[in-house]
């Protein structure tokens, strides 16, 4: 199926690794271009050498500074000449439960997961005079609480929530909202959070049994759905949040 995707242009933040990265290389091969970025400049032009100077660009930008959404779309129009969405991507905040997680580190994860998002997105719609398509993501912990994760928890569910009110804001502009919930997909952060316990093997094993498909998710499998959604083929779906997670989470 054609996704409709040839010489589009989309913002991909997180894009050095994991999950925007495998999102990035999705869109470039069905004909996009993307401005990619991560907090390390070296990261960044390695991810641009490995999509190809012709179909990426990238800055070094941290989601929570308010200058970077200018930063991003003034490289999109400007080396691309249009902007037609962005995937929203951050690394993951900071493991722990509630009450050893630091304040410091609840409002460091509130201004580049929570606000730095936000303000990406609107800015972007802002950009976007009709139609293009914003993509979150965001995490299983929307649904259900993931131990060890109590950053996740309390700030992703509320992100879906704004994420489903900017969809009903931005709908009669035709630009569409949707969020991604990845569950345990192969990236090297979920690898790290494996590691963290006393036998990573056991646990990679515990989690395994507990995916009805039975395996961890490939990063490309996530790519292919977020390309997906920013896509043309999905012009009538907004303000859903769709697992990605081989069936992990049991809520509706």
């Amino acid at each position: 199926m054609d996704l409709g995707l040839a010489h589009r242009v989309y913002i991909v933040t997180g894009a050095a690794r994991g999950l925007g990265r495998a999102t990035a290389e999705v869109l470039v091969a069905e004909g996009a271009r993307v401005v990619v970025s991560s907090r390390s400049e070296g990261s960044v032009q390695a991810c641009v050498e490995s999509l190809g100077s012709t179909a990426a660009a990238g800055i070094a930008a941290d989601n929570a500074d308010s200058d970077t959404p200018r930063r991003l779309i003034e490289t999109a129009e400007g080396r691309f000449g249009r902007l037609d969405g962005a995937l929203i991507s951050v690394g993951g905040p900071a493991a722990g439960g509630v009450s050893e997680v630091t304040e410091q580190q609840w409002r460091d994860a509130f201004e580049t997961v929570f606000l730095g998002a936000l303000r990406l997105a609107t800015a972007v719609a802002e950009a976007m005079p009709q139609g293009g398509a914003i993509v979150f993501v965001l995490s299983t912990s929307v649904k259900q609480p993931i131990g060890g994760l109590a950053v996740s928890n309390g700030l992703r569910p509320g992100l879906a929530m704004a994420a489903k009110t900017l969809a009903d804001e931005l709908g009669p502009r035709g630009i569409r909202v949707n969020g991604l919930l990845p569950g345990r997909v192969d990236t090297e952060r979920v690898q790290q959070l494996d590691a963290m316990s006393d036998d990573p093997a056991a646990t990679r094993r515990a989690h395994t049994e507990s995916i009805p498909l039975r395996r961890y998710g490939r990063p490309a499998e996530f790519g292919r759905t977020a390309a997906f959604l920013l896509s043309p083929a999905s012009d009538y779906i907004t303000g859903a949040m769709i697992p990605v997670d081989g069936g992990l989470t049991r809520s509706i």
